[in-house]
């Protein structure tokens, strides 16, 4: 028997145990095969480990997502956290691409996803707060929100999910330089049945724009901190 003969359930069932780039490498052999890599269904659960991946096309966003993991650690990811102002004109560059790339995946799953359960973003310097607030009102099942690294986030994060992720269960926040003693006590004021964790973030130092402190007492500050 060919595997095209195998009905639907068996199909889905042997793609499940393919990673993303197997299942589109067989999807990729006839027009059956590739029906069953488009199913929704298929992909409850997604995970990536550098932003290249998110453009591959190896992958299906749709209802059935429950669980999406981006968590990148590399030399890029230092770069990303930059403050703007300090990057040069190839860390611009580098930064641009991995802003829209990043963005633009959000939005997607914004559109396509709106049964998503729980988001990990780990080392993603580019996502923005009006990302956040759009996957918010989007996503209203999110029970479960992990951020690490996430320079750009701030306390405008933490407004957003008081006011918009009714189903929030879990909020953590790691590592999130901008965000600030006060915004997490309006946060646990406002949703005090939301399990908030804040890893040394109101701890660090923010951003700051470059009028605020001289180069040199900026780079002291977080030599410092380091």
């Amino acid at each position: 028997m060919h595997i095209t003969q195998l009905n639907g359930e068996c199909l889905l069932h042997l793609f499940s145990f393919l990673d993303k780039n197997s299942r589109k490498n067989l999807g990729q052999t006839c027009r059956c095969l590739m029906t069953v890599f488009r199913e929704p269904s298929l992909w409850p659960l997604l995970q990536f480990h550098s932003p290249a991946e998110l453009t591959k096309g190896n992958f299906v966003l749709g209802p059935a997502l429950r669980r999406l993991s981006v968590c990148w650690h590399s030399s890029r990811v230092k770069v990303c956290n930059i403050e703007d102002w300090l990057k040069n004109a190839f860390q611009r560059d580098v930064c641009s691409t991995h802003e829209r790339t990043v963005n633009d995946f959000l939005l997607q799953v914004c559109k396509r996803c709106p049964n998503l359960l729980a988001l990990t973003l780990s080392g993603c310097g580019h996502v923005t707060d009006d990302a956040l607030a759009l996957l918010f009102q989007s996503c209203p099942c999110l029970r479960t929100l992990q951020l690490e690294n996430c320079v750009r986030i701030s306390d405008r994060t933490l407004e957003a999910a008081a006011l918009h992720a009714d189903s929030l269960q879990t909020l953590q926040v790691d590592f999130c330089r901008n965000i600030t003693q006060a915004g997490l006590r309006r946060f646990r004021k406002k949703r005090p049945a939301v399990t908030l964790t804040a890893e040394r973030s109101a701890d660090m130092i923010p951003d700051q724009k470059p009028g605020n402190c001289s180069v040199s007492e900026r780079a002291a500050k977080k030599l410092l901190w380091c």
